[in-house]
């Protein structure tokens, strides 16, 4: 059987963390679906699209990879691709704590998905979407931490 995974998140934006992940990933599972889900708490700042268009471009050498765009729950976007495992990274201890609830309401709503946490490589650790956008807002170089052209 091939071993889907689905690795949400609202990427907003997608970091070099995010692709360490994904590429990671593909060393477990033969196919990774990177599901940019809506998050009814946040107003986005980089445009969907044109996000979509930079992740499809970061993994362009990978057949493996996939986009998707949702707005419903995690775990049943998960049962339409099929995908048994769901992917997080864990930069520290509090998204461990906020990824394991989440982690128990999507085994509740979906019996078959198994989530996957994967410790975040250590020189990436720092990085998080929400530093990039206030330093993309005020001016600053967020090219290194990012794994396409802005």
């Amino acid at each position: 059987m091939k071993k889907v995974a689905i690795f949400p998140g609202s990427f907003d934006p997608f970091t070099k963390g995010h692709e360490d992940i994904v590429l990671r990933s593909l060393n477990l599972f033969d196919e990774v679906i990177i599901g940019i889900g809506h998050n009814s708490k946040k107003t986005r700042y980089f445009d969907l699209d044109y996000m979509v268009n930079k992740i499809e471009e970061a993994f362009k050498d990978y057949d493996n990879v996939k986009v998707t765009v949702y707005d419903e729950l995690t775990a049943m976007i998960a049962e339409k691709y099929n995908a048994q495992f769901l992917i997080r990274g864990l930069r520290n201890t509090t998204d461990f704590e906020y990824e394991n609830s989440i982690s128990q309401i999507n085994k509740y709503l979906n019996t078959t998905l198994e989530t996957v946490f994967l410790i975040t490589s250590p020189e990436l650790a720092p990085i998080s979407s929400s530093i990039i956008r206030e330093v993309h807002k005020y001016g600053g170089d967020v090219e290194p931490f990012i794994p396409y052209k802005l």
